[in-house]
């Protein structure tokens, strides 16, 4: 396991009802089943079913300016902690999505070893908690590694576990992730 890992569980301070009022400009891009952003061009991420931890976690580091992408920083600039906090818990809905690859599932996808510490079953109890990767877009994903690994997205051990994927690797992990049920386009009208 990670070192420096804490096992916590927190409750959510979440309140759904206002996140879903306050996800109306998320659904924008993000409620359009395989909208592009528009450059650099790849997939805008699936929301749905990613556990609001992780929503939390990416909204402040786009506030903070720790994760480049000048809509989404404005985005986060804009909302408090307890918006981010509802956005995390609208977004996740009733349970929130998993990963549940293992060793048999990565049969013969050697760079995937390392992910499953965080991003498989034996990954959840790790704090922070990791996104869910299972279904979301191939493009996204693997524009967000190619992020940690020339370090504009950078701070964290996917940093240094970035720095070490070819190309090829980062193209076979984001489709074995994308591939697996999870993530969802979140439904405008709900």
């Amino acid at each position: 396991m990670l070192a420096g890992a804490v096992f916590a569980h927190t409750a959510s301070a979440g309140d759904a009802a206002n996140g879903r009022l306050l996800a109306y400009t998320c659904m924008g891009c993000h409620g359009i089943e395989g909208y592009r952003n528009a450059y650099p061009s790849y997939r805008v991420p699936k929301l749905g079913g990613q556990h609001e931890e992780y929503i939390v976690a990416a909204l402040t580091a786009y506030r903070d300016n720790k994760r480049p992408h000048p809509t989404m920083q404005a985005q986060g600039a804009s909302l408090s902690n307890q918006d981010f906090e509802d956005l995390g818990i609208y977004f996740q809905g009733s349970e929130a999505a998993s990963d549940t690859a293992n060793e048999d599932s990565i049969a013969g996808l050697d760079a995937a070893r390392t992910c499953l510490a965080c991003h498989a079953e034996g990954g959840a109890g790790v704090i922070p908690r990791p996104p869910t990767l299972s279904g979301q877009q191939q493009s996204y994903i693997e524009h967000a590694l190619k992020q940690y690994r020339d370090g504009s997205r950078g701070g964290t051990v996917m940093s240094a576990f970035a720095a070490s994927l070819s190309d090829e690797d980062i193209t076979s992990l984001a489709l074995f992730y994308s591939r697996r049920p999870g993530l969802y386009t979140p439904d405008k009208s709900e």
